[in-house]
């Protein structure tokens, strides 16, 4: 994809970045596989995530990395959850294959700070940020990547033990990272010129 550089100065323009980020893509959990990053690897991701805006240096998030085995353990116990709760099967599948297809997850945590000179809402787009980082630094660095949510990420009823959230606490998005097993198809994307509002004066 060609970028006319504008008004930029060309010497400062970072041509790989601006093609990775014009051509980035997620993929889903059921087109990853191992190995996933190890701990060292995932460190420096989670790192580059972290530098994300945040007013105020008040830090709302948090991660809770979801390694294989405990992937599996929460696999089988969405499914408990699921037929407890009577759950749609097709509802209840896509809860359990999420944590089961999947090769390394990170639960994206929020934690909203008492603050009279940030608003939440100004927390919350932290928060978004910092997945979106990671992302970004996952498939930079040639992994797969995708953020999911669903009800095993949005029923407090299931999230609360399953990722030890304390009081105010949520799960702003299930981060799962892998190997790319296979590419998926470029999707529509938005039409600029349709969302875009030009005030010259």
């Amino acid at each position: 994809m060609d970028f006319s550089p504008g008004t930029i100065n060309p010497a400062k323009r970072n041509e790989d970045a601006l093609t990775f980020l014009a051509t980035r893509r997620s993929r889903p959990p059921k087109m990853l596989a191992p190995p996933a990053p190890d701990r060292a690897a995932l460190i420096e991701l989670l790192t580059i995530a972290a530098r994300a805006p945040d007013h105020g240096k008040l830090e709302p998030w948090r991660f809770v990395v979801l390694e294989k085995p405990a992937l599996d353990r929460l696999a089988e116990e969405a499914a408990v959850f699921a037929a407890t709760h009577n759950l749609p099967e097709d509802k209840a599948n896509k809860g359990v294959t999420q944590f089961a297809q999947s090769p390394l997850c990170v639960a994206l945590v929020a934690v909203p700070r008492p603050t009279d000179k940030v608003p939440e809402i100004e927390q919350t787009l932290s928060v978004g940020a910092v997945g979106m980082q990671l992302i970004n630094a996952a498939l930079a660095a040639g992994w797969g990547a995708s953020w999911l949510t669903g009800w095993v990420a949005l029923d407090t009823r299931f999230t609360g033990p399953a990722f030890g959230l304390q009081d105010g606490e949520w799960v702003a998005g299930l981060i799962h990272i892998g190997t790319e097993a296979h590419q998926p198809p470029e999707r529509p994307r938005p039409n600029i010129d349709a969302i875009t509002t030009w005030v010259e004066a």
